[in-house]
C-alpha cells in the first residue's frame, strides 16, 4: 500500500511562481519599510511560554503550540511578534530614551480551530515603533500602511482606525465586571446592536452609558464619526481618545492620505496589550485583514523597560490571494537560463556557464538525456519559469531560444557567446 505524505492541517507549501510572487511581494514591502528609516531585526521562531502568558494579554493558551525542553521549560512558537520584539528591546535597548524603529518578517503560528478555515502558519511582515508616544508616530504607522497598500498594487482599500481608550473609558464609567467587559467587546467588536442593547439592560446601567456603549456598533465612516462619538459622552477619557484620533487624521492630512482613512469605534482587538489607536486595512474580495496594528504603551512594563510603543504586521498571504482575485497582475520575470549541453561537451558547458554567472546571469546545467527531444526540454523550461535556453549543440553550433515568446524559434548565437560573451 502506498504512503501518502502530505502536509499536516493548516500549513501548505509554496512553491514555483506563488514563491517568486510572494518574494517580490515581501521586497516591495521591506522597500518601504527601509524608505521610513526601520532597521531589522530577527526573533527566535520559540520562546518561553511566559513571554505570551496570559497577562501579557496575547494568544490564548489554548491556540499556542507549546513543548518542552530538556530542562523541563515551557516553550512555545510565537504566535504574535509584538511580544517577542518587546522582550528583545528590554534587553537590548534598556538604556535607549531615543525612537527606535524596527522590521521583522517571519512565520507565526496559532493554532486556530480547523472549522475557521485559517492557516495555522502564516508569513508576517511588520514594524514596531518604540519610545515614542505622539500622534505623530501613530498618523507615520498609518501611512506607512497606505503607502505599503499602494505599493503592493491596490488602489482600492481602505485604512479602518479605531481606539480601545474610547471603550475602555465607558466601560470603566459603568463599572463592568470583567466577564460584562469581555461580552460587551465581543458583542460590539462583530457589530451586534441588539445583542449589545440586550446585554446593556441587564447592566441596569444610566441611559447615557447605556446609549453611548450601544452606540459604538454604529459609529464607522469618515471624519465626521469623530463630531458624533463627542456628542455621545461627557468621559474625559473618552473625549481624549478622540482627540487624539483627530490629531492624527490632521497629519494624515499632510500625507495625502486621509482618503484612504475611515473611523471604526467597534472595532476592539483580542490582544490586552493594545492600549491606543488599533487599525487595520482591509480590501474588497478578501473578508481578512491584509495589515493589522496598535499602539501598546504597557506591554514593554512586563518586561522591565518602560516605554510607550506601537506597531503593525503585514500578512503576506491574505494580501496575495487579495492581488489574484482582484486581478492586479504581478510579472514575475524569467530570469534563469537554462544551459542545455550533450555530455561530450560537458566542459564547454561548464566554461560557459561560468562566464555567464560572472556576468551575473542565472545559470542551471541540465545535461541532454539520451531517448529525449528538443521539445521536452522547452516544455521543461516553461513549466519551471526559465527565460530562455541556450542550446549547445555543438562545439560550432549553439543556439538561444526565447521562452518567453508564444512560439519559440532557436536563434543561432555568435562565435562571441560561444566564448562566454552576452548575447
Amino acid at each position: 500500500m502506498d504512503k501518502m505524505i502530505h502536509t499536516p492541517e493548516g500549513v501548505r507549501d509554496v512553491f514555483s511562481e506563488e514563491c517568486k510572487r510572494k518574494r517580490m511581494l515581501e521586497q516591495k514591502i521591506e522597500k518601504v519599510f527601509q524608505a521610513y528609516g526601520y532597521q531589522e531585526i530577527e526573533t527566535p521562531t520559540f520562546e518561553f511560554f511566559d513571554v505570551f502568558g496570559r497577562e501579557v494579554g496575547t494568544t490564548p493558551s489554548r491556540e499556542l503550540y507549546k513543548f518542552f525542553d530538556r530542562e523541563g521549560n515551557t516553550l512555545v512558537l510565537r504566535p504574535d511578534f509584538t511580544p517577542s520584539i518587546a522582550r528583545a528591546v528590554s534587553m537590548y535597548y534598556m538604556e535607549e530614551d531615543l525612537p527606535i524603529r524596527l522590521w521583522y518578517q517571519g512565520s507565526s503560528f496559532v493554532n486556530n480551530s480547523s472549522y475557521q478555515g485559517r492557516l495555522k502558519e502564516s508569513t508576517q511582515m511588520g514594524v514596531e515603533l518604540l519610545n515614542e508616544d505622539s500622534p505623530m508616530a501613530d498618523a507615520e504607522l498609518l501611512a506607512m500602511t497606505v503607502r505599503l497598500m499602494l505599493d503592493a498594487g491596490f488602489r482600492e482599500f481602505q485604512v479602518s482606525v479605531g481606539h480601545v481608550g474610547y471603550f475602555r473609558a465607558l466601560a470603566k464609567e459603568a463599572r463592568l465586571s470583567e466577564e460584562g467587559f469581555h461580552q460587551l467587546r465581543e458583542l460590539i467588536s462583530i457589530k451586534n446592536y441588539f445583542g449589545v442593547e440586550e446585554l446593556l439592560e441587564r447592566f441596569h446601567l444610566h441611559p447615557d452609558q447605556s446609549r453611548a456603549l450601544a452606540g459604538m456598533t454604529q459609529m464607522f465612516g469618515g471624519p465626521e464619526v469623530l463630531q458624533k462619538a463627542r456628542t455621545l459622552t461627557r468621559n474625559r477619557e473618552a473625549l481624549e481618545a478622540v482627540e487624539r484620533l483627530e490629531a492624527i487624521y490632521e497629519i494624515l492630512k499632510d500625507y495625502g492620505y486621509e482618503k484612504y482613512i475611515c473611523f471604526d469605534f467597534g472595532m476592539l482587538s483580542r490582544f490586552q496589550y493594545y492600549t491606543g489607536i488599533i487599525f487595520q486595512a482591509y480590501t474588497y474580495g478578501n473578508g481578512e485583514p491584509l495589515v493589522k496594528g496598535g499602539r501598546y504603551d504597557r506591554l514593554l512594563n512586563y518586561f522591565g523597560k518602560n516605554a510607550p510603543a506601537v506597531g503593525f504586521c503585514a500578512m503576506l498571504q491574505p494580501m496575495l490571494d487579495a492581488l489574484e482575485r482582484q486581478k492586479i497582475s504581478t510579472r514575475v520575470p524569467r530570469t534563469r537560463t537554462m544551459l542545455l549541453y550533450p555530455d561530450f561537451l560537458e566542459k564547454m558547458a561548464v566554461q560557459m556557464a561560468k562566464e555567464h554567472r560572472k556576468e551575473g546571469l542565472d545559470v542551471a546545467l541540465v545535461p541532454f538525456g539520451r531517448g529525449r527531444v528538443l521539445d521536452d526540454y522547452i516544455a521543461y523550461g516553461k513549466r519551471n519559469q526559465f527565460g530562455g535556453i541556450v542550446y549547445i549543440q555543438k562545439e560550432t553550433a549553439v543556439f538561444a531560444i526565447d521562452l518567453t515568446e508564444p512560439e519559440v524559434h532557436p536563434v543561432e548565437i555568435t562565435q562571441q557567446v560561444q566564448k562566454g560573451g552576452q548575447a
